[in-house]
């Protein structure tokens, strides 16, 4: 049995959004063809995603002073109970969807405040003593699943980010499901996410 963690960053649903409704052809698929695995959907427009602030980084300096947990802030409590949810939660995970759209050439905030909980040191990578990283949780698969107005051909900044981020964490296995075009192209839009649907098919299959 695998560990599936579906990471949604957008506001919208399936009804409304190309992104979501690619992700949900896919995880209908999946449930279908992977019938025991564990899945976690984490849609961060429903939850509270800490960004890295003052109480954060405060926080943080205080418990490597040697500050007990407890004499922090509520504040500072709070956020980094929450902020290690999610490290943990992705931990867990034997693999992760992520879904967004590409909005002003990169990834939704949200996403990206997601993505700092998700790389710290000593918990999902180290440092040699070189000052190489190395990665702390080897073998996970990544789909990313991305729409966008334009055609990048995946040399889109956000794309690009995202396969930075996870092979700077060891990730090998990283697959995807890509639509885009269809402002630019709008009399092929319904084609495209056609193209795009029956990729979701074979790796809700496969993945």
């Amino acid at each position: 049995m695998a560990r599936v963690l579906i990471v949604r960053s957008h506001p919208l649903d399936a009804r409304a959004s190309r992104t979501m409704r690619l992700t949900a052809i896919f995880e209908e698929e999946y449930r279908k063809h992977h019938p025991k695995d564990e899945i976690t959907n984490l849609n961060l427009y429903e939850v509270a995603i800490p960004e890295i602030d003052l109480d954060l980084l405060n926080g943080w300096n205080e418990l490597g002073e040697g500050v007990p947990f407890i004499h922090l802030s509520i504040a500072e409590q709070a956020k980094i109970t929450l902020f290690k949810h999610y490290t943990e939660q992705f931990v867990a995970a034997d693999k992760v969807v992520i879904a967004n759209p590409l909005w002003n050439l990169q990834v939704p905030t949200r996403l990206k405040a997601w993505i700092d909980t998700i790389n710290v040191v000593g918990v999902t990578f180290r440092y040699n003593d070189d000052g190489t990283a190395i990665s702390l949780v080897p073998g996970k698969k990544i789909l990313h699943i991305q729409t966008a107005g334009g055609i990048f051909r995946g040399a889109d900044p956000a794309n690009q980010y995202l396969r930075t981020i996870f092979g700077f964490l060891g990730v090998q296995s990283f697959e995807e499901i890509v639509a885009e075009g269809m402002d630019f192209d709008p009399e092929h839009a319904e084609e495209i996410m056609n193209e795009a649907a029956e990729r979701a098919l074979l790796l809700g299959q496969s993945f």
